[in-house]
């Protein structure tokens, strides 16, 4: 399902969220971003909305690492052969360059670039002792290598959010976050569980696909 789908839904949750509790526009502002945001952060195990704009940034990572490593062996070149000067440290950090510009697929560098991010979470939360916030890094960081509706499309990672929006609820003082974060977050689920190919709720218990026609 795609990602804009998955969003509004969220968003929907929110907004039902914002009627049921003491109504505040600020409130209603954090209801609808926390569920959407959850509505959508179990596809960061893959190519997805959340991820488009890192892919860019990763391509051209890529192409700079190739282009760069190059460059960086025909200047060693030209000075071996005009001058007859060997540097093998930059010799060796060019060709790592290149090969990894070569080879290195966008996937892989787009992962890294989300695994960063949520490394900065992490320290942020050790840093503040902010305990949900430390979980939400490592789910930032971890997710982005689970193969696609692997682990994060799971009823154990919806426990796992869940967990995280009660801390965040108990750190904004705002009664209700538990609920759309888990909300928003078992929404995506429900929705993958509508499409043809379904999600493994219980892995690694139960492997196979559960799917509603």
């Amino acid at each position: 399902m795609k990602g804009s789908t998955h969003f509004a839904i969220g968003v929907i949750i929110g907004g039902a969220a914002a009627a049921v509790y003491p109504f505040s526009l600020t409130n209603a502002a954090m209801y609808m971003s926390v569920a959407g945001f959850s509505a959508l952060a179990a596809d960061l195990d893959g190519p997805s909305l959340l991820s488009s704009g890192l892919g860019k940034v990763s391509k051209l990572l890529r192409e700079l690492g190739l282009w760069i490593g190059i460059l960086m062996l025909a200047s060693i070149g030209y000075f071996y052969f005009t001058e007859g000067n060997v540097y093998p440290e930059l010799t060796s950090i060019a060709v790592m360059i290149a090969i990894l510009g070569m080879v290195t697929k966008e996937g892989v560098v787009r992962n890294a670039l989300v695994s960063v991010i949520g490394i900065g979470f992490l320290y942020t939360g050790l840093q503040s002792g902010l305990n949900w916030l430390m979980g939400f890094g490592l789910f930032v960081a971890w997710v982005p290598w689970l193969k696609h509706r692997g682990m994060s499309h799971t009823i154990w990672a919806v426990i796992l959010w869940g967990a995280i929006g009660a801390g965040l609820e108990n750190h904004l003082r705002i009664e209700g976050i538990m609920m759309v974060a888990t909300a928003g977050y078992a929404s995506h689920l429900l929705a993958d569980t509508l499409t043809p190919s379904g999600i493994k709720w219980f892995y690694p218990l139960y492997k196979k696909s559960i799917k509603l026609n």
